[in-house]
């Protein structure tokens, strides 16, 4: 392999492992901030204590979320010079403002989140976790402003020609709010929530067969339930007006998504299918026109096609973008589908009398995280062969001094390390789980010693 598919694969490797924890850090801040709410509400030691729990498997999210984020930014630096200079300051202020406005927050709050229970008043300890949670939405804006502007470019200008040419700003608001961020940034968001919502329905779910924890597994069931069942309604409104943009903004990625090739015809929209690329044909099943109606409210209506464009700015993996794509869409219509179906028992009072939907449930966790996992490689693999979308393309972004063995080695490297990282991980995690909420006796033991040694202490 040559060092441009070798840089992507490495790079494409280290943030797919990294966008593991960052989706159930957001998610699991909200639902946190739930039960704690109605902890203060209504008094119930039993949110108290799942909040506690859940408190503990964020920490673990957030500190490999934050261990693994920095290995890409030295990436950028080895793998991708070019690139680099070109959008660095696009880039350095977006990462600037995270820095300022969500990192700050976040980790500034998270000390009196993980150690100041008991040290502070509940209100303020509330409010403490709801910094750590918007701190972590705030981070995911910057992040997503940065790479929606790979996508759709706004507010800049060129400075300087050739290997030497950078964008530079020149309306920090349009950079900001350029024609995809708003969209794509509901849709991260969205995913993330989803992500967190089912990490915590998969652990109660398990609790709840292996009759431990209860009443409390059901009550943190439920919101965990209406969570999810809201954002999976709402993710079908989000993607659906992220495709508009791809449709206005990126009409070759869009005709990637559905493999369409004639400009004259209608565009069919597949709910499975196989691309060949040489052909130019889809095997599948289909509905006849149906992109042309979600975008033009006309089953005949033409869509542009692949054919419509240069061959050197196509996306070249059509088949893969095509399976990432429906994989996405399958698995979101499946989380519709459960989340309905449960929150339909729930109202009829029979939620937790099926024990196979229950089980479906522990194993239900995986699917917004490949969700996520799919989506990303869909818009990044849709955006080629441009790192930033007609501008520069992916093959002049590299570093000339880089060589192939270089990567293969670090690539390597990388592989090993996240997989002890993410062993580690799910190691933890288990054990955390096994253990369970501490009990509410265990709590106020907890809060007798902790008083003692205060007073200890102010003596």
């Amino acid at each position: 392999m040559d060092v441009e598919i070798l840089s992507r694969i490495q790079f494409a490797f280290t943030i797919a492992f990294h966008y593991i924890y960052p989706p159930l850090s957001i998610g699991l801040g909200m639902i946190m901030v739930i039960m704690e709410g109605l902890y203060l509400r209504t008094k119930d030691k039993q949110y108290e204590q799942m909040t506690r729990f859940w408190t503990k498997i964020f920490a673990l999210t957030f500190g490999i979320g934050v261990a693994t984020g920095i290995v890409m930014e030295f990436e950028f630096g080895t793998n991708w010079a070019t690139y680099s200079r070109f959008v660095g300051d696009v880039f350095g202020s977006a990462l600037a403002a995270e820095g300022i406005f969500a990192f700050a927050l976040e980790s500034g709050f998270l000390g009196i989140l993980l150690f100041g229970w008991n040290k502070v008043s509940p209100r303020v300890h509330f409010i403490a976790t709801l910094g750590v949670w918007l701190g972590s939405m705030f981070s995911a804006v910057w992040i997503v402003v940065a790479n929606s502007w790979q996508q759709t470019p706004a507010g800049y200008h060129i400075v300087g020609e050739g290997l030497h040419a950078r964008a530079e700003i020149t309306d920090f608001w349009a950079m900001v709010f350029n024609p995809s961020s708003v969209d794509r940034l509901l849709h991260v968001w969205v995913g993330a929530f989803l992500a967190g919502a089912f990490l915590v329905l998969s652990v109660h779910a398990y609790y709840l067969l292996r009759g431990r924890y209860v009443e409390l597994s059901q009550k943190a069931f439920k919101i965990a339930l209406a969570v999810a069942t809201v954002f999976s309604l709402s993710q079908l409104l989000t993607g659906h007006r992220s495709a508009e943009g791809v449709a206005v903004n990126q009409p070759a990625k869009l005709a990637a998504l559905e493999g369409h090739f004639d400009t004259l015809a209608a565009a069919d929209m597949y709910v499975l299918g196989w691309v060949d690329k040489e052909k130019q044909e889809i095997t599948g099943l289909k509905v006849p026109g149906g992109l042309s109606f979600l975008l033009h409210n006309d089953f005949k209506a033409p869509v542009r096609g692949l054919n419509d464009f240069p061959e050197n700015e196509r996306p070249t993996a059509l088949n893969a973008i095509f399976q990432f794509y429906h994989l996405m869409v399958a698995i979101g219509l499946f989380m519709i589908a459960l989340t309905l179906y449960a929150s339909f028992l729930w109202w009829r009072g029979k939620l937790f009398r099926q024990r196979w939907l229950l089980w479906v449930f522990v194993f239900a966790v995986l699917l917004p995280n490949i969700a996520n996992q799919v989506g990303w490689f869909t818009a990044e693999m849709g955006r080629q062969p441009w790192v930033v979308y007609g501008l520069l393309r992916t093959s002049d972004a590299l570093s000339a001094a880089v060589k192939a063995n270089q990567v293969v080695f670090s690539l390597i490297l990388f592989a090993l390390i996240y997989s002890l990282l993410f062993a580690l991980f799910l190691y933890l995690l288990d054990k955390k789980i096994k253990a369970g909420p501490e009990s509410k006796e265990h709590i106020q033991e907890r809060h007798r010693q902790e008083g003692i040694a205060d007073a200890l202490g102010g003596a």
